[in-house]
């Protein structure tokens, strides 16, 4: 009988807690949005379950998961293919590839390294800024290249920075000339987390030489009619 009690209760908090889930994804973000520390400590282990909940399809917890997947102070291996050049970047507080999209057009093309439209001041400004975005002037950010993983399959700027693939250790993202163009509201997915991307050096010409072996050509894709 005690066991069935047991088996209850813990089927009663289940209920519950299945029942509350959404109703602590607001504050949990307002911890994750302000805190890096929190977000290494406690991701791995969050993520895997905040993920299978959401393919349940009950709860909407896309907030969440993106926040759990940002990536702080990770190294990054980036290969321009229409140049040939290669460079070691370092992100962090990024929530989804249209702001690491920017970022990576302000450090390149508007560093200097590649050819391309630089974004504007706003949109970087929008990608960056400490302070809440909300209330600003709003900018259009428009696609300086093809976001492709090493086997050539595109990265959506929908989709997150977690979704580029480790190869020998490291993330690696190839840059291609942009299939179609296109463009998007600069605002950040969370508008309490600033982004960041530094170039940390260029590339030698073996060393990209190197990483564009472990690369396939782009998969062509169709825009969608």
């Amino acid at each position: 009988m005690a066991r069935l009690g047991g088996d209850v209760h813990e089927a009663t908090q289940l209920a519950l807690a299945w029942c509350a889930v959404e109703e602590w994804q607001p504050p949990a973000l307002a911890v994750l949005c302000r805190s890096a520390e929190v977000r290494r400590r406690h991701a791995s282990a969050i993520l895997p379950t905040c993920r299978d909940l959401a393919a349940l399809e009950r709860h909407d917890l896309k907030c969440l998961a993106y926040a759990l997947a940002v990536l702080d102070d990770e190294p990054l291996v980036v290969l321009h293919r229409p140049t040939g050049t290669g460079f070691e970047i370092r992100i962090g507080g990024i929530g989804d590839n249209f702001q690491l999209h920017t970022l990576l057009a302000h450090v390149l093309v508007g560093g200097g390294y590649i050819p391309g439209a630089r974004p504007s001041a706003e949109s970087v400004r929008l990608a960056t800024d400490p302070e809440p975005a909300h209330g600003r002037t709003q900018a259009i950010a428009t696609g300086a290249f093809e976001l492709l993983a090493p086997d050539g399959e595109r990265i959506w700027n929908e989709g997150l920075p977690d979704d580029i693939p480790v190869v020998e250790g490291r993330r690696l993202l190839v840059l291609d000339e942009p299939a179609y163009r296109r463009s998007w509201n600069a605002d950040r997915f969370f508008p309490h987390l600033p982004g960041t991307a530094e170039l940390t050096r260029a590339l030698t010409a073996d060393e990209t030489r190197t990483w564009l072996a472990r690369t396939s050509p782009r998969n062509l894709i169709r825009r969608p009619s």
